[in-house]
């Protein structure tokens, strides 16, 4: 197994794509078949695997992400960092916190209009911490 830890600065609330990142690191375990996993240690921001082409089914998302998770919701509780806080965790537990990707070639095998993207669910900016293992 080969794995590295790599840090993804985001700039507030929505999509980053990482998805050369995690090439790159696909590439530098030389292996060419086996799985590529994929961790973000986090639970305000997560892992979604996208349409990598037009911005606006990313933009799409946050807009209906916002509609069924609205910040600030009078029901919850646990607002200790703001109206995002428990909004920000209620998304990242209905999106993923992992992802396993297939191995082909030396390189991860998405489709054409696939990305790999941290979706960020806070206001503020955070470095966030992915783990990419790379198995055969």
């Amino acid at each position: 197994m080969f794995s590295r830890k790599i840090q993804i600065q985001t700039k507030g609330r929505g999509s980053y794509n990482v998805s050369r990142d995690i090439q790159q690191v696909v590439a530098q375990s030389g292996l060419e078949e086996g799985l590529c996993h994929v961790f973000i240690h986090h639970t305000s921001a997560s892992l979604i695997l996208c349409e990598n082409a037009d911005p606006d089914v990313r933009a799409d998302l946050e807009r209906y992400m916002a509609h069924l998770v609205k910040d600030g919701d009078p029901m919850f509780a646990h607002q200790d960092e703001g109206k995002d806080d428990m909004a920000a965790h209620i998304r990242t537990i209905l999106t993923s916190s992992s992802l396993t990707i297939p191995v082909a070639n030396g390189r991860c095998d998405l489709g054409t209009w696939q990305g790999v993207f941290v979706w960020e669910h806070r206001y503020d900016d955070y470095q966030r911490t992915l783990t990419i293992s790379v198995v055969d």
